[in-house]
C-alpha cells in the first residue's frame, strides 16, 4: 500500500502517488488545486490508473508524516529540508 509491490504498481502506491503531488507543488497551493491538478494529469497520461481521493489523502498524509510537506494559512508546502 505504501511502497510498491508485485500486486501494487508504483504509480498506486502511496508513496508513488505522493511523488507525484511533490512534482505538482512547485509553488504553495491549496489541496483541492493540487487534487484538481493531479486528476487533471492522470486523465491526461493514457495508462496512468485514476486516482481516488481517499488515497489522495493518505499519500498527504504520508508526506505529511515523512516531514515532506506542511500545512500553512490554508496551503500545502514544500518542506525546505
Amino acid at each position: 500500500m505504501i511502497l510498491p509491490t508485485k500486486r501494487i504498481t508504483h504509480d498506486r502506491s502511496l508513496l508513488g502517488i505522493g511523488a507525484e503531488i511533490l512534482t505538482l507543488l512547485d509553488k504553495p497551493k491549496t489541496v483541492s488545486r493540487v487534487w484538481d491538478e493531479l486528476k487533471s494529469r492522470r486523465m491526461n497520461k493514457k495508462f496512468a490508473p485514476i486516482v481516488i481521493y481517499d488515497w489522495f489523502i493518505l499519500a498527504l498524509d504520508v508526506l505529511y508524516m515523512l516531514n515532506a510537506i506542511h500545512f500553512e494559512k490554508g496551503v500545502l508546502l514544500r518542506s525546505q529540508s
